[in-house]
């Protein structure tokens, strides 16, 4: 077997490199005499908390002082959970370029890129789903100079209530990618890091996520016995929709 196949790619992500990173699920407290928020993993700050009797002339200048200290300490968004009892604050907000991201129940969400670049923060849906197929391929291009073609559907992830997809449901798909190149020329301001791997070394290892783990030894598997055994083959469809398609993901169907 090919020493090339037994590698997979590792990316270390963050969103943008003048942010400060944290391990995953880890979330750091502000206080101070301006907004106190928390700073999550991607560098954003989000604050919940107002003062109660703050009006929008005081609110528009704390705020105003709030930003310049994140911008200053390298943050790259702000997000304002801001209750329908202080509804008034979310006008002085949007003279500062905040904007409505999404509202549930009475608390409604503005949000502010103040990251280098433009902006790159997700909009809200109520189901986030990951990258698939000809998505996959070209993400992973962009991000690591690595080109590839699609080869499969390996696993779908869903979790209900994800803290990352403001509280929704989220499925993130999992492909098998066959390198086209293998020279690392990766995005700094989407990677921090990214090398191959040795799959057996990355199935073994107890420094990686459970997925990451689970997915390396799925492929192992793959590699001794078939990836026939492990696959979801994709085949194009035609829709119900006149001139459309979708795209199927099944095991494969015996020949015949």
């Amino acid at each position: 077997m090919s020493a090339v196949l037994c590698r997979a790619l590792r990316v270390t992500k963050f969103i943008s490199v003048g942010s400060v990173r944290f391990s995953s699920g880890c979330e750091q407290r502000l206080h101070g005499s301006l907004l106190s928020g928390d700073v999550d993993r991607f560098g954003g700050v989000t604050v919940r908390d107002f003062p109660p009797q703050v009006n929008e002339d005081e609110f528009k200048d704390l705020l105003r002082e709030s930003l310049g200290q994140w911008r200053s300490e390298g943050r790259v968004a702000v997000w304002l959970h801001v209750p329908i009892t202080q509804s008034r604050l979310a006008a002085a907000a949007a003279c500062h370029g905040f904007s409505f991201h999404h509202a549930r129940g009475d608390v409604a969400v503005l949000s502010l890129w103040v990251g280098p670049g433009p902006d790159r923060l997700p909009e809200f849906a109520t189901h986030q789903i990951g990258v698939a197929g000809d998505t996959a391929v070209r993400e992973v291009f962009e991000e690591t100079g690595v080109r590839s073609e699609f080869r499969s559907l390996l696993s779908i992830r869903q979790q209900h209530k994800h803290p990352g997809a403001f509280g929704m449901s989220d499925m993130y798909l999992i492909c098998r990618l066959h390198p086209l190149s293998y020279d690392i020329n990766f995005c700094t301001h989407e990677c921090l890091r990214c090398d191959w791997l040795d799959l057996a070394e990355l199935a073994k290892t107890t420094e990686t996520t459970p997925i990451t783990s689970r997915i390396a030894k799925l492929l192992l598997h793959g590699l001794e016995r078939g990836f026939h055994n492990i696959d979801l083959c994709v085949e194009e469809l035609p829709a119900v929709y006149s001139g459309m398609f979708y795209q199927l993901y099944h095991r494969p169907l015996p020949e015949g």
